[in-house]
Protein backbone atom coordinates (compact mmCIF):
# COMPACT_ATOMS: atom_id res chain seq x y z
CA UNK A 1 0.00 0.00 0.00
CA UNK A 2 1.41 3.40 -1.30
CA UNK A 3 1.85 6.71 -0.10
CA UNK A 4 2.50 9.42 -2.70
CA UNK A 5 5.37 10.76 -3.80
CA UNK A 6 7.99 12.17 -5.93
CA UNK A 7 9.64 9.70 -8.08
CA UNK A 8 11.58 10.09 -11.17
CA UNK A 9 9.88 8.48 -14.26
CA UNK A 10 11.06 6.35 -16.65
CA UNK A 11 10.31 3.21 -19.60
CA UNK A 12 10.51 -0.51 -18.09
CA UNK A 13 10.39 -3.26 -20.77
CA UNK A 14 8.68 -5.51 -19.38
CA UNK A 15 8.30 -8.22 -22.10
CA UNK A 16 6.81 -7.15 -25.43
CA UNK A 17 5.66 -3.90 -23.68
CA UNK A 18 6.73 -0.82 -22.45
CA UNK A 19 5.28 -0.40 -19.12
CA UNK A 20 5.46 3.15 -17.13
CA UNK A 21 7.85 3.04 -14.57
CA UNK A 22 10.29 4.47 -12.15
CA UNK A 23 13.02 4.45 -8.96
CA UNK A 24 13.23 7.07 -6.23
CA UNK A 25 16.81 8.55 -6.44
CA UNK A 26 17.65 5.14 -8.66
CA UNK A 27 16.01 2.89 -6.35
CA UNK A 28 18.89 3.01 -3.76
CA UNK A 29 17.76 3.16 -0.24
CA UNK A 30 13.85 1.63 -0.90
CA UNK A 31 13.52 -0.36 2.45
CA UNK A 32 13.98 1.80 5.06
CA UNK A 33 11.93 2.90 7.60
CA UNK A 34 10.18 6.23 6.83
CA UNK A 35 10.18 9.23 9.88
CA UNK A 36 7.18 10.85 11.29
CA UNK A 37 6.17 12.50 14.05
CA UNK A 38 3.12 10.54 15.63
CA UNK A 39 1.35 12.63 18.83
CA UNK A 40 -0.11 11.40 21.37
CA UNK A 41 -4.12 11.47 22.84
CA UNK A 42 -3.69 15.21 22.11
CA UNK A 43 -4.01 15.20 18.43
CA UNK A 44 -0.82 16.36 16.99
CA UNK A 45 -0.31 13.77 13.78
CA UNK A 46 2.11 12.77 10.85
CA UNK A 47 3.45 15.48 9.64
CA UNK A 48 2.81 15.47 5.93
CA UNK A 49 6.11 15.92 3.94
CA UNK A 50 7.03 14.70 0.60
CA UNK A 51 9.76 12.09 1.68
CA UNK A 52 9.20 11.63 5.60
CA UNK A 53 12.35 11.88 7.42
CA UNK A 54 14.39 8.68 7.79
CA UNK A 55 16.07 9.99 11.12
CA UNK A 56 13.08 8.56 12.93
CA UNK A 57 15.33 5.05 13.11
CA UNK A 58 18.48 4.53 14.94
CA UNK A 59 19.44 1.98 12.16
CA UNK A 60 18.48 1.78 8.86
CA UNK A 61 19.83 -0.97 6.14
CA UNK A 62 20.39 0.06 2.47
CA UNK A 63 17.65 -3.05 -0.04
CA UNK A 64 18.54 -3.35 -3.33
CA UNK A 65 16.94 -1.34 -6.20
CA UNK A 66 14.95 -2.72 -8.49
CA UNK A 67 14.80 -2.83 -12.46
CA UNK A 68 15.55 -0.13 -14.43
CA UNK A 69 14.93 1.39 -18.11
CA UNK A 70 18.33 -0.28 -19.55
CA UNK A 71 16.95 -3.85 -18.30
CA UNK A 72 14.54 -5.74 -20.77
CA UNK A 73 12.71 -7.93 -17.64
CA UNK A 74 13.18 -11.42 -17.45
CA UNK A 75 15.72 -10.80 -20.28
CA UNK A 76 19.00 -13.55 -19.95
CA UNK A 77 20.54 -14.22 -16.29
CA UNK A 78 20.93 -17.94 -14.72
CA UNK A 79 17.71 -18.95 -14.62
CA UNK A 80 16.70 -18.87 -18.41
CA UNK A 81 18.30 -21.82 -19.18
CA UNK A 82 15.66 -24.39 -18.52
CA UNK A 83 17.26 -26.89 -16.73
CA UNK A 84 16.06 -27.59 -13.29
CA UNK A 85 17.36 -30.32 -11.17
CA UNK A 86 13.98 -31.56 -10.05
CA UNK A 87 13.64 -33.63 -6.42
CA UNK A 88 11.60 -35.01 -4.44
CA UNK A 89 10.07 -32.58 -1.65
CA UNK A 90 10.71 -32.31 1.70
CA UNK A 91 7.71 -32.46 4.40
CA UNK A 92 4.94 -33.97 5.27
CA UNK A 93 1.58 -35.07 3.84
CA UNK A 94 2.37 -34.46 0.37
CA UNK A 95 1.91 -36.10 -2.58
CA UNK A 96 4.80 -38.60 -3.49
CA UNK A 97 4.66 -37.55 -7.42
CA UNK A 98 5.56 -33.42 -6.06
CA UNK A 99 8.84 -32.66 -6.71
CA UNK A 100 10.73 -29.49 -5.69
CA UNK A 101 13.62 -27.75 -6.51
CA UNK A 102 15.46 -24.11 -7.02
CA UNK A 103 16.05 -21.54 -9.17
CA UNK A 104 17.99 -18.70 -8.99
CA UNK A 105 16.25 -14.95 -9.56
CA UNK A 106 17.76 -11.44 -9.56
CA UNK A 107 17.83 -10.02 -6.22
CA UNK A 108 18.10 -6.70 -8.45
CA UNK A 109 16.50 -6.60 -11.85
CA UNK A 110 18.62 -3.57 -12.95
CA UNK A 111 21.47 -6.08 -12.25
CA UNK A 112 20.03 -9.47 -14.04
CA UNK A 113 23.43 -11.03 -13.63
CA UNK A 114 24.38 -9.92 -10.12
CA UNK A 115 23.50 -11.34 -7.30
CA UNK A 116 20.98 -14.03 -6.98
CA UNK A 117 18.18 -15.12 -4.65
CA UNK A 118 16.42 -18.73 -3.85
CA UNK A 119 13.23 -19.01 -5.35
CA UNK A 120 11.15 -22.57 -4.43
CA UNK A 121 9.08 -23.87 -6.89
CA UNK A 122 7.45 -27.70 -7.24
CA UNK A 123 5.68 -29.55 -9.68
CA UNK A 124 3.12 -32.76 -10.12
CA UNK A 125 3.65 -33.54 -13.66
CA UNK A 126 0.29 -34.14 -16.18
CA UNK A 127 -1.17 -37.40 -15.25
CA UNK A 128 -1.44 -38.48 -18.96
CA UNK A 129 1.79 -37.02 -20.47
CA UNK A 130 -0.15 -37.59 -24.35
CA UNK A 131 -2.73 -35.36 -23.02
CA UNK A 132 -1.02 -32.28 -21.84
CA UNK A 133 -1.16 -28.94 -23.17
CA UNK A 134 1.52 -27.08 -20.93
CA UNK A 135 1.74 -25.70 -17.48
CA UNK A 136 -0.73 -24.32 -15.32
CA UNK A 137 1.29 -22.05 -12.56
CA UNK A 138 -0.59 -21.70 -8.89
CA UNK A 139 -0.47 -18.07 -7.90
CA UNK A 140 -0.67 -17.89 -3.79
CA UNK A 141 -2.88 -15.54 -2.71
CA UNK A 142 -2.18 -13.20 0.83
CA UNK A 143 0.21 -11.52 0.26
CA UNK A 144 2.26 -13.60 2.29
CA UNK A 145 1.03 -16.97 1.47
CA UNK A 146 3.25 -20.09 0.46
CA UNK A 147 2.39 -22.27 -2.46
CA UNK A 148 5.25 -24.32 -2.99
CA UNK A 149 3.18 -27.22 -1.54
CA UNK A 150 -0.02 -25.90 -4.00
CA UNK A 151 0.35 -28.97 -6.44
CA UNK A 152 -0.33 -31.41 -3.44
CA UNK A 153 -2.86 -29.45 -2.01
CA UNK A 154 -5.13 -26.59 -4.03
CA UNK A 155 -3.70 -28.55 -7.25
CA UNK A 156 -5.69 -32.11 -6.06
CA UNK A 157 -8.70 -30.41 -5.93
CA UNK A 158 -8.72 -29.91 -9.61
CA UNK A 159 -10.87 -31.92 -11.89
CA UNK A 160 -8.71 -35.20 -13.50
CA UNK A 161 -8.99 -33.92 -17.02
CA UNK A 162 -6.94 -30.57 -15.60
CA UNK A 163 -4.82 -32.74 -13.74
CA UNK A 164 -4.27 -34.55 -17.13
CA UNK A 165 -4.07 -31.07 -19.32
CA UNK A 166 -1.38 -29.12 -17.43
CA UNK A 167 1.90 -29.37 -15.57
CA UNK A 168 0.70 -28.44 -11.57
CA UNK A 169 3.44 -26.08 -11.05
CA UNK A 170 3.78 -24.30 -7.49
CA UNK A 171 6.01 -21.84 -5.84
CA UNK A 172 6.90 -19.80 -2.92
CA UNK A 173 7.04 -15.83 -3.12
CA UNK A 174 10.49 -14.29 -2.81
CA UNK A 175 10.91 -13.49 1.08
CA UNK A 176 9.15 -16.35 2.20
CA UNK A 177 9.20 -19.95 3.33
CA UNK A 178 11.46 -21.89 1.18
CA UNK A 179 12.49 -19.07 -1.57
CA UNK A 180 15.19 -16.92 0.11
CA UNK A 181 12.82 -16.31 3.43
CA UNK A 182 12.78 -12.99 5.53
CA UNK A 183 11.81 -12.09 9.06
CA UNK A 184 11.15 -8.85 11.16
CA UNK A 185 11.68 -10.83 14.48
CA UNK A 186 8.67 -9.10 15.95
CA UNK A 187 7.94 -10.14 19.39
CA UNK A 188 4.91 -12.56 20.25
CA UNK A 189 2.58 -9.94 20.79
CA UNK A 190 2.73 -8.17 17.46
CA UNK A 191 2.35 -11.17 15.74
CA UNK A 192 -1.38 -10.90 17.15
CA UNK A 193 -3.51 -10.39 14.09
CA UNK A 194 -5.29 -7.58 16.18
CA UNK A 195 -1.72 -5.79 15.91
CA UNK A 196 -1.17 -6.62 12.46
CA UNK A 197 -4.62 -5.45 10.73
CA UNK A 198 -5.26 -2.26 12.34
CA UNK A 199 -7.83 -2.21 15.14
CA UNK A 200 -8.73 1.30 17.08
CA UNK A 201 -8.90 1.56 20.45
CA UNK A 202 -12.20 0.97 21.86
CA UNK A 203 -13.36 4.28 21.92
CA UNK A 204 -11.68 4.90 18.40
CA UNK A 205 -8.41 5.91 18.85
CA UNK A 206 -5.41 5.54 16.38
CA UNK A 207 -2.41 6.77 18.35
CA UNK A 208 -1.87 3.25 19.53
CA UNK A 209 -2.03 1.97 15.88
CA UNK A 210 0.39 4.58 15.21
CA UNK A 211 2.78 3.84 17.54
CA UNK A 212 2.86 0.34 16.61
CA UNK A 213 3.32 0.68 12.66
CA UNK A 214 6.08 2.78 13.27
CA UNK A 215 7.77 0.24 15.71
CA UNK A 216 6.90 -2.67 12.82
CA UNK A 217 8.03 -0.55 10.07
CA UNK A 218 11.68 -0.11 12.50
CA UNK A 219 11.83 -3.77 13.05
CA UNK A 220 11.51 -4.50 9.88
CA UNK A 221 14.29 -2.10 8.18
CA UNK A 222 16.07 -3.17 11.09
CA UNK A 223 16.23 -7.18 10.94
CA UNK A 224 14.66 -8.41 7.22
CA UNK A 225 17.84 -7.65 5.30
CA UNK A 226 18.30 -6.54 1.67
CA UNK A 227 15.35 -9.56 0.05
CA UNK A 228 13.07 -6.95 2.05
CA UNK A 229 12.94 -4.02 -0.31
CA UNK A 230 12.41 -6.34 -3.30
CA UNK A 231 9.64 -7.47 -2.95
CA UNK A 232 7.02 -5.94 -4.48
CA UNK A 233 4.20 -7.44 -6.93
CA UNK A 234 6.15 -6.11 -10.38
CA UNK A 235 8.96 -8.15 -9.15
CA UNK A 236 6.75 -11.34 -8.23
CA UNK A 237 5.55 -10.54 -11.61
CA UNK A 238 9.31 -11.03 -12.60
CA UNK A 239 9.96 -13.69 -11.15
CA UNK A 240 7.39 -15.77 -12.40
CA UNK A 241 8.94 -14.79 -16.01
CA UNK A 242 11.70 -16.52 -14.50
CA UNK A 243 9.72 -19.30 -13.56
CA UNK A 244 8.52 -19.93 -17.08
CA UNK A 245 11.29 -19.73 -18.77
CA UNK A 246 13.05 -22.23 -16.45
CA UNK A 247 10.51 -24.50 -17.17
CA UNK A 248 11.41 -24.14 -21.07
CA UNK A 249 7.89 -22.89 -21.66
CA UNK A 250 7.01 -20.10 -24.42
CA UNK A 251 3.22 -19.26 -22.29
CA UNK A 252 1.86 -19.85 -18.92
CA UNK A 253 -1.56 -20.60 -18.07
CA UNK A 254 -2.24 -19.64 -14.66
CA UNK A 255 -5.23 -19.92 -11.86
CA UNK A 256 -4.46 -16.63 -9.33
CA UNK A 257 -6.89 -16.87 -6.14
CA UNK A 258 -7.11 -13.45 -3.71
CA UNK A 259 -4.14 -11.60 -3.81
CA UNK A 260 -3.02 -13.76 -6.52
CA UNK A 261 -5.48 -12.62 -8.89
CA UNK A 262 -3.53 -8.78 -8.80
CA UNK A 263 -0.34 -10.75 -9.02
CA UNK A 264 -1.69 -12.39 -12.28
CA UNK A 265 -2.94 -9.05 -13.63
CA UNK A 266 0.12 -7.36 -13.16
CA UNK A 267 1.93 -10.35 -14.83
CA UNK A 268 -0.65 -10.31 -17.84
CA UNK A 269 -0.01 -6.57 -18.20
CA UNK A 270 3.47 -6.85 -17.72
CA UNK A 271 3.94 -10.03 -20.08
CA UNK A 272 1.18 -9.93 -22.12
CA UNK A 273 1.91 -12.63 -25.12
CA UNK A 274 3.49 -14.76 -22.64
CA UNK A 275 0.46 -15.53 -21.16
CA UNK A 276 -2.15 -18.68 -22.66
CA UNK A 277 -5.70 -19.62 -20.29
CA UNK A 278 -5.83 -16.87 -17.79
CA UNK A 279 -8.03 -17.34 -14.15
CA UNK A 280 -8.09 -15.06 -11.81
CA UNK A 281 -10.69 -15.92 -8.91
CA UNK A 282 -11.91 -13.82 -5.62
CA UNK A 283 -10.69 -10.45 -7.25
CA UNK A 284 -8.93 -7.73 -6.00
CA UNK A 285 -9.54 -4.01 -7.23
CA UNK A 286 -6.45 -3.35 -8.80
CA UNK A 287 -7.05 1.02 -8.24
CA UNK A 288 -3.32 1.81 -8.84
CA UNK A 289 -3.70 4.87 -6.86
CA UNK A 290 -4.35 2.38 -3.60
CA UNK A 291 -3.76 -0.93 -4.72
CA UNK A 292 -3.56 -2.85 -0.88
CA UNK A 293 -4.58 0.21 0.52
CA UNK A 294 -8.33 0.05 -1.56
CA UNK A 295 -8.04 -3.94 -0.76
CA UNK A 296 -8.38 -3.33 3.07
CA UNK A 297 -10.82 -0.68 3.01
CA UNK A 298 -13.01 -3.12 0.94
CA UNK A 299 -13.04 -5.52 4.00
CA UNK A 300 -15.98 -3.08 5.36
CA UNK A 301 -18.08 -3.66 2.28
CA UNK A 302 -17.33 -7.13 2.23
CA UNK A 303 -18.39 -8.21 6.17
CA UNK A 304 -21.36 -6.43 5.25
CA UNK A 305 -22.03 -8.07 2.27
CA UNK A 306 -21.60 -11.56 3.92
CA UNK A 307 -23.02 -10.98 7.43
CA UNK A 308 -26.68 -11.24 6.05
CA UNK A 309 -26.16 -14.74 5.34
CA UNK A 310 -24.65 -15.67 8.37
CA UNK A 311 -26.93 -13.76 10.41
CA UNK A 312 -29.77 -16.39 8.34
CA UNK A 313 -27.89 -19.10 9.21
CA UNK A 314 -27.28 -18.56 12.86
CA UNK A 315 -30.95 -18.09 13.41
CA UNK A 316 -32.34 -21.38 11.29
CA UNK A 317 -34.40 -23.49 13.37
CA UNK A 318 -32.45 -26.97 12.34
CA UNK A 319 -29.35 -25.29 13.14
CA UNK A 320 -27.35 -26.87 16.52
CA UNK A 321 -25.66 -23.77 17.02
CA UNK A 322 -28.70 -21.24 16.85
CA UNK A 323 -27.63 -17.80 18.13
CA UNK A 324 -31.18 -15.99 17.83
CA UNK A 325 -34.66 -16.04 17.21
CA UNK A 326 -34.77 -14.03 13.71
CA UNK A 327 -31.84 -13.23 11.63
CA UNK A 328 -32.65 -9.60 12.25
CA UNK A 329 -31.38 -9.97 15.86
CA UNK A 330 -28.16 -11.78 15.23
CA UNK A 331 -26.46 -7.99 14.45
CA UNK A 332 -27.63 -5.88 17.07
CA UNK A 333 -26.53 -8.93 19.18
CA UNK A 334 -23.03 -9.32 18.22
CA UNK A 335 -21.96 -5.58 18.22
CA UNK A 336 -22.91 -5.17 21.29
CA UNK A 337 -21.49 -8.34 22.60
CA UNK A 338 -18.41 -6.57 21.46
CA UNK A 339 -18.95 -3.59 22.68
CA UNK A 340 -19.30 -5.18 25.97
CA UNK A 341 -16.11 -7.51 25.40
CA UNK A 342 -14.23 -3.82 24.63
CA UNK A 343 -15.06 -2.97 28.47
CA UNK A 344 -14.85 -6.14 29.75
CA UNK A 345 -12.36 -9.06 27.98
CA UNK A 346 -12.21 -12.33 28.90
CA UNK A 347 -9.31 -14.37 29.68
CA UNK A 348 -8.45 -16.78 26.59
CA UNK A 349 -5.25 -18.91 27.65
CA UNK A 350 -3.35 -20.02 24.27
CA UNK A 351 -4.64 -17.01 21.92
CA UNK A 352 -2.87 -14.00 21.18
CA UNK A 353 -3.69 -12.04 22.71
CA UNK A 354 -4.74 -14.31 25.67
CA UNK A 355 -8.14 -12.87 25.56
CA UNK A 356 -11.01 -12.59 24.01
CA UNK A 357 -11.97 -8.76 23.61
CA UNK A 358 -13.81 -6.54 20.95
CA UNK A 359 -11.51 -6.18 18.68
CA UNK A 360 -10.93 -10.33 18.67
CA UNK A 361 -14.48 -11.09 18.43
CA UNK A 362 -14.28 -9.18 15.20
CA UNK A 363 -11.30 -10.06 13.59
CA UNK A 364 -12.88 -13.54 14.27
CA UNK A 365 -15.73 -12.69 12.83
CA UNK A 366 -13.74 -10.86 9.52
CA UNK A 367 -12.05 -14.72 9.17
CA UNK A 368 -15.25 -16.57 9.55
CA UNK A 369 -16.91 -15.08 7.16
CA UNK A 370 -14.29 -16.62 4.18
CA UNK A 371 -16.20 -19.98 4.35
CA UNK A 372 -19.31 -21.24 5.88
CA UNK A 373 -17.66 -24.13 7.06
CA UNK A 374 -16.85 -21.74 9.97
CA UNK A 375 -19.96 -20.40 10.75
CA UNK A 376 -20.29 -23.42 13.93
CA UNK A 377 -17.00 -22.46 15.37
CA UNK A 378 -18.39 -18.63 15.53
CA UNK A 379 -21.43 -19.11 16.76
CA UNK A 380 -19.68 -21.34 19.53
CA UNK A 381 -17.71 -18.51 20.14
CA UNK A 382 -20.06 -15.70 20.59
CA UNK A 383 -22.63 -18.42 22.63
CA UNK A 384 -19.64 -19.12 25.33
CA UNK A 385 -18.69 -15.23 25.30
CA UNK A 386 -22.41 -14.27 25.77
CA UNK A 387 -23.91 -16.73 28.26
CA UNK A 388 -20.88 -16.70 30.26
CA UNK A 389 -19.66 -20.67 29.62
CA UNK A 390 -16.17 -21.55 29.27
CA UNK A 391 -14.45 -20.38 25.78
CA UNK A 392 -13.40 -23.01 23.06
CA UNK A 393 -9.90 -23.95 23.00
CA UNK A 394 -7.73 -21.70 21.00
CA UNK A 395 -5.99 -22.28 17.76
CA UNK A 396 -3.62 -20.04 17.69
CA UNK A 397 -0.34 -20.84 14.84
CA UNK A 398 3.17 -20.58 16.30
CA UNK A 399 5.28 -17.30 15.89
CA UNK A 400 7.87 -19.16 13.81
CA UNK A 401 5.16 -19.95 11.34
CA UNK A 402 3.96 -16.28 11.05
CA UNK A 403 7.20 -14.16 10.99
CA UNK A 404 7.90 -15.01 7.25
CA UNK A 405 4.08 -14.65 5.78
CA UNK A 406 4.15 -11.57 7.78
CA UNK A 407 7.49 -9.77 6.90
CA UNK A 408 6.50 -10.69 2.94
CA UNK A 409 3.04 -8.98 3.22
CA UNK A 410 4.06 -6.16 5.02
CA UNK A 411 6.90 -5.42 2.41
CA UNK A 412 4.58 -6.58 -0.74
CA UNK A 413 1.99 -4.01 0.62
CA UNK A 414 4.50 -1.29 2.00
CA UNK A 415 6.58 -1.51 -1.05
CA UNK A 416 3.50 -1.30 -4.30
CA UNK A 417 2.21 1.99 -3.48
CA UNK A 418 2.54 4.73 -0.59
CA UNK A 419 0.16 5.48 1.49
CA UNK A 420 -1.06 8.69 2.94
CA UNK A 421 0.96 10.45 5.96
CA UNK A 422 -1.42 12.38 7.44
CA UNK A 423 -2.72 11.02 11.12
CA UNK A 424 -5.70 13.04 11.05
CA UNK A 425 -6.95 12.37 8.01
CA UNK A 426 -6.76 8.46 9.35
CA UNK A 427 -8.80 9.09 12.57
CA UNK A 428 -11.68 11.46 10.42
CA UNK A 429 -11.64 7.98 8.34
CA UNK A 430 -12.03 5.54 11.09
CA UNK A 431 -14.77 7.65 12.91
CA UNK A 432 -16.85 8.03 9.89
CA UNK A 433 -16.28 3.98 9.07
CA UNK A 434 -17.17 3.28 12.71
CA UNK A 435 -20.57 4.81 11.66
CA UNK A 436 -21.09 3.27 8.53
CA UNK A 437 -20.14 -0.17 8.92
CA UNK A 438 -19.88 -0.61 12.82
CA UNK A 439 -19.31 -4.62 12.06
CA UNK A 440 -15.72 -3.79 11.34
CA UNK A 441 -15.43 -0.68 13.48
CA UNK A 442 -13.04 1.29 11.11
CA UNK A 443 -10.65 -1.22 11.06
CA UNK A 444 -10.60 -1.41 7.28
CA UNK A 445 -9.27 2.29 6.90
CA UNK A 446 -7.21 2.37 9.89
CA UNK A 447 -3.24 3.03 9.67
CA UNK A 448 -0.61 0.19 8.86
CA UNK A 449 2.96 0.44 8.93
CA UNK A 450 3.22 1.69 5.70
CA UNK A 451 3.20 5.80 6.57
CA UNK A 452 6.76 4.65 8.31
CA UNK A 453 7.98 2.85 5.52
CA UNK A 454 10.18 4.17 2.46
CA UNK A 455 8.81 5.40 -0.85
CA UNK A 456 8.08 2.51 -2.96
CA UNK A 457 10.85 2.50 -6.32
CA UNK A 458 8.32 1.87 -8.80
CA UNK A 459 5.08 2.96 -9.66
CA UNK A 460 1.89 0.33 -9.39
CA UNK A 461 1.01 -1.16 -12.82
CA UNK A 462 -1.96 -0.14 -14.27
CA UNK A 463 -4.63 -2.65 -15.34
CA UNK A 464 -5.59 -2.28 -18.74
CA UNK A 465 -7.91 -3.69 -21.97
CA UNK A 466 -4.66 -3.75 -23.82
CA UNK A 467 -3.64 -7.61 -24.18
CA UNK A 468 -5.20 -11.07 -25.68
CA UNK A 469 -8.54 -11.62 -24.80
CA UNK A 470 -7.82 -14.68 -22.70
CA UNK A 471 -8.43 -14.18 -18.86
CA UNK A 472 -11.33 -15.69 -17.10
CA UNK A 473 -12.43 -13.80 -13.30
CA UNK A 474 -14.58 -15.95 -11.42
CA UNK A 475 -15.96 -14.14 -8.17
CA UNK A 476 -18.83 -14.85 -5.44
CA UNK A 477 -21.28 -12.69 -4.84
CA UNK A 478 -20.80 -12.02 -0.90
CA UNK A 479 -17.09 -12.50 -0.67
CA UNK A 480 -16.04 -11.13 2.62
CA UNK A 481 -12.40 -10.29 1.64
CA UNK A 482 -12.56 -9.92 -2.06
CA UNK A 483 -16.02 -8.03 -2.85
CA UNK A 484 -18.03 -8.14 -5.59
CA UNK A 485 -17.87 -4.22 -5.71
CA UNK A 486 -13.93 -4.68 -5.82
CA UNK A 487 -13.84 -7.92 -8.42
CA UNK A 488 -16.52 -5.63 -10.83
CA UNK A 489 -13.21 -3.28 -10.78
CA UNK A 490 -11.07 -5.46 -12.02
CA UNK A 491 -13.67 -6.78 -14.87
CA UNK A 492 -13.65 -3.08 -16.00
CA UNK A 493 -9.92 -2.33 -16.07
CA UNK A 494 -9.46 -5.69 -18.47
CA UNK A 495 -11.91 -4.82 -20.70
CA UNK A 496 -12.98 -7.20 -23.75
CA UNK A 497 -9.54 -9.22 -22.40
CA UNK A 498 -11.74 -10.46 -19.93
CA UNK A 499 -15.01 -12.30 -19.17
CA UNK A 500 -16.86 -12.74 -15.61
CA UNK A 501 -18.27 -15.51 -13.80
CA UNK A 502 -20.75 -14.61 -10.59
CA UNK A 503 -21.76 -17.10 -8.67
CA UNK A 504 -24.20 -16.76 -5.73
CA UNK A 505 -22.62 -17.71 -3.32
CA UNK A 506 -20.62 -16.48 0.20
CA UNK A 507 -17.17 -16.93 1.15
CA UNK A 508 -13.78 -16.56 -0.02
CA UNK A 509 -12.23 -18.23 -3.22
CA UNK A 510 -14.62 -19.92 -5.90
CA UNK A 511 -13.37 -22.47 -8.25
CA UNK A 512 -13.60 -26.10 -6.73
CA UNK A 513 -14.23 -24.20 -3.46
CA UNK A 514 -17.97 -24.08 -3.05
CA UNK A 515 -19.80 -26.63 -5.44
CA UNK A 516 -21.00 -25.00 -7.46
CA UNK A 517 -21.65 -26.55 -10.84
CA UNK A 518 -21.96 -23.89 -12.94
CA UNK A 519 -19.16 -21.30 -12.17
CA UNK A 520 -16.53 -24.91 -11.45
CA UNK A 521 -17.71 -25.31 -14.88
CA UNK A 522 -16.97 -22.65 -16.44
CA UNK A 523 -13.72 -22.40 -15.28
CA UNK A 524 -13.17 -26.09 -16.52
CA UNK A 525 -14.11 -25.72 -19.89
CA UNK A 526 -12.04 -22.32 -20.18
CA UNK A 527 -9.11 -24.49 -19.14
CA UNK A 528 -9.42 -27.59 -21.15
CA UNK A 529 -10.73 -26.23 -24.52
CA UNK A 530 -9.89 -22.30 -24.47
CA UNK A 531 -13.31 -21.22 -24.70
CA UNK A 532 -15.13 -18.51 -22.28
CA UNK A 533 -18.76 -17.57 -21.99
CA UNK A 534 -19.66 -15.87 -25.08
CA UNK A 535 -20.40 -12.90 -22.37
CA UNK A 536 -20.40 -12.12 -18.43
CA UNK A 537 -22.30 -15.53 -17.09
CA UNK A 538 -24.33 -15.15 -13.47
CA UNK A 539 -24.43 -18.76 -11.83
CA UNK A 540 -27.26 -19.55 -9.41
CA UNK A 541 -26.87 -21.15 -5.86
CA UNK A 542 -26.65 -24.55 -6.00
Amino acid sequence: MRITGKRTESAYTDGSRSVEGGCPEGGARAGRARGSRVGGPGGAGLRTVPALAAALLASTVALAPSADARTPDGAGGPAASGRIDWQPCAGEGLDDRQECATIRVPLDYRAPRGEQIDLAISRIRSERPEARRGTLLLIPGGPGNSGVDGPSTTGQKLPQSVREAYDIVGFDPRGLGRSSPISCDLSHDDLALTTLHPWPDAEGSIDRNAITGRRLAEQCARNAGPVLGSISTRNEARDIDRIRQALGERRLSAWGVSYGTYAGAVYAQMFPDRTDRWVLDSNDDPDPERVARGWLANYAVGVEDAFPVFAAWAADPANPDRLAEDPAQVRPMFLELAARLDRQPIPWPGANPAELNGNVLRETLLSSLSSTSRFPALAQLIRAARDGAPLPAASTPPDEAMQSSVAVSAATICNDVSWPASLSDYQKAVTASRGSHPLTAGMPVGLMPCPFWEQPREKPVRITDRGPSNILLIQNRRDPVTPLSGARKMRQALGDRARMVIVDSVGHDVYRANGNACGDRAVTDFLITGKRPSGDLECPAE
